[in-house]
């Protein structure tokens, strides 16, 4: 769905529920109040943000005269909407966080539901599905708490929207609910929440009840019903009549850029793959585009962060050679000439030492903000939440619960570790001709050390085993360094794509001068068509997959430089086996 469209919609569910969330405000004889609503409502929908922030900083000013704290909370929360508009999501970030500890503090606990909910919104944005989940059911528990019934149905809409490609039971199970709450609270949303049901029947290829819900949709459109689903209930009826073209054709001109979602869907189902290919270049290239304003704002949002930081250092250095003066003239007071001298010389040093050092920080700095890439945006922003946890005086996680947090951190750090070293890696080895093989190395004390350090990192569904035939005391001339890390990579390929079953790892020697390493594992398997595709730069079979796709074309670039190959053994067919052959020497 287009961004802007959907947090429009969300900002219109804010601006008008002030009065169904048990508000005693009335502002409907409010001249005052409507002159300052629609100067900001105006701004909101130009994206105006010239015009936006006084306008909406006078509505909460006034809301706050009125002592009315729900529509002040609700106007905060449509500053965050607009950042996101704006596709600023690192400001909307700070400023949902902002929101949250200002609730927090002053113990505005019938408001919190508030910024619990932007975070849902920041956390689907960013593909954090899992976090806006828990995000939204926290928003239910509060609403419930405080007696916010009106208001649930929308929110466990938000979570269908989350759940409903992964968990279609699910979805069925929080839209008969929300129907339920619907029709005890609110009967005029029913309407809305069955269309959405009958969306999720075409989507999931049921399409006898998605004729049976279109009829009942036709019928209370009849008689005056409405719904946000309206539009894409008929493109996709047009379709399933065998209209492709025109439910291509209605889907552009009545969903916006939703509709290129629609658009692909359409071509693929009516087994037109090469329009269908077109529609999905064009769809990810949307995507890509939006990502990539994104990571820009977001960047310049740390960007700024750290100039503040670094002006805030400088400001502590400042007072830092305030203080040494000061202790350096009350010095000359007892100390000799000659002593003075020396401490100055000693000051001098530590002072380039420093000033060394952070021209090479900053130097790091930069580096780091212009390789960074959206693979690591996850781990850090889960780095950082908890990081704010426990500088949080207000909050004090038990043993347990630090336990966790410090798993996690440790988890998402090695993530961003091993993605840095791969690019680094890359980097280094492409300026090399060959590798040095300095080292007789002990083949099965290799491979059972990388079974262990692997065991670590393995899911608890997952088994690891090593089998070889060759003796305990077998050698090969290699460079040791070079190929622990062949290992590693292939090793933590297969992990990644075994959730559950077994990865074996084998040493044997299919002829007298050679020796096969081989990675074998019971995953989700690589297509043959794919076996020299995996080795090239940046490729992903699976986007949803952590990683660069650095992994592969690594290992083969160090391996050969080594004098022997990597390649996808294609007729194992039980999951991924991947065959390391070095000559012996």
């Amino acid at each position: 769905m287009k961004i802007r469209t959907f947090l429009l919609a969300l900002s219109i569910w804010l601006f008008g529920s002030s009065t169904v969330l048990a508000q005693a405000v009335d502002y409907s004889n409010d001249a005052t109040y409507k002159e300052l609503y629609n100067a900001m409502h105006h701004a909101f929908n130009d994206g105006d943000s010239a015009k936006f922030f006084p306008a909406v900083k006078a509505l909460q000013q006034y809301l706050i005269d009125k002592k009315d704290l729900h529509g002040y909370y609700t106007q905060r929360c449509n500053e965050i909407v607009f950042e996101m508009n704006q596709q600023r999501i690192y400001e909307a970030y700070k400023m949902a966080r902002e929101l949250s500890k200002e609730l927090r503090e002053k113990k505005v606990d019938k408001e919190m539901y508030m910024a619990m909910n932007m975070m849902g919104h920041i956390n689907r944005y960013c593909g954090n599905n899992e976090e806006a989940k828990e995000n939204w059911r926290e928003v239910l528990r509060l609403m419930q708490e405080h007696g916010y019934y009106s208001s649930m149905p929308s929110i466990y809409l938000n979570i269908v929207n989350v759940a409903l490609d992964d968990s279609p039971e699910e979805a069925d199970s929080l839209l008969e609910i929300a129907r339920q709450i619907s029709l005890k609270h609110c009967p005029e949303r029913v309407f809305d929440i069955d269309t959405r049901r009958t969306l999720s029947y075409y989507y999931r290829g049921d399409y006898d009840k998605f004729m049976k819900g279109y009829e009942e949709y036709k019928k209370g459109e009849a008689i005056g019903k409405s719904s946000v689903h309206g539009r894409s209930i008929e493109v996709y009826h047009e379709a399933l009549l065998g209209h492709t073209d025109e439910a291509i054709k209605l889907a552009r001109e009545e969903l916006g850029d939703e509709g290129l979602d629609a658009v692909t869907m359409i071509y693929e189902k009516a087994g037109r793959w090469q329009e269908a290919f077109h529609a999905l270049k064009k769809q990810t290239a949307a995507k890509d585009s939006i990502d990539n304003v994104v990571l820009t704002n977001s960047m310049m949002g740390i960007r700024d962060e750290m100039m503040i930081y670094e002006a805030e250092r400088d400001v502590a250095r400042s007072r830092f050679y305030m203080m040494s003066a000061v202790i350096i003239l009350l010095a000359l007071l007892t100390i000799a000439l000659f002593y003075i001298t020396q401490t100055r010389r000693r000051h001098l040093k530590e002072l380039r030492k420093a000033y060394d050092q952070a021209l090479e920080s900053d130097k790091m700095k930069t580096a780091f903000i212009q390789n960074i890439s959206h693979e690591v945006r996850t781990p850090l922003n889960i780095i950082g939440g908890f990081s704010q946890v426990i500088a949080n005086p207000d909050i004090d996680p038990g043993i347990e619960e630090r336990r966790e947090i410090a798993r996690m951190t440790q988890k998402n750090a090695r993530l961003i570790t091993t993605l840095i070293d791969e690019m680094l890696l890359v980097s280094l080895n492409e300026s090399t001709e060959g590798a040095k093989k300095e080292n007789q190395i002990e083949i099965n004390n290799l491979m059972r050390g990388v079974m262990k350090e692997a065991e670590t990192n393995l899911s608890s569904k997952t088994k690891i085993q090593y089998d070889t035939t060759l003796a305990d005391d077998f050698t090969i001339l290699t460079n040791e360094y070079m190929l622990k890390i062949i290992v590693n990579a292939l090793v933590d390929n297969a992990a990644k794509n075994t959730p559950k079953g077994t990865i074996v790892l084998r040493a044997t020697k299919p002829s007298d001068d050679e020796l096969d390493l081989i990675v074998e594992d019971t995953g989700c398997g690589i297509p043959a068509a794919e076996a020299e595709h995996i080795f090239e730069r940046f490729v992903k079979l699976d986007t949803f997959k952590q990683g660069i796709g650095l992994g592969l074309p690594l290992c083969r670039m160090l391996i050969e430089k080594l004098g022997g190959t990597v390649r996808l053994d294609t007729s194992y067919t039980q999951g991924a086996r991947f065959i390391v052959t070095l000559p012996i020497i």
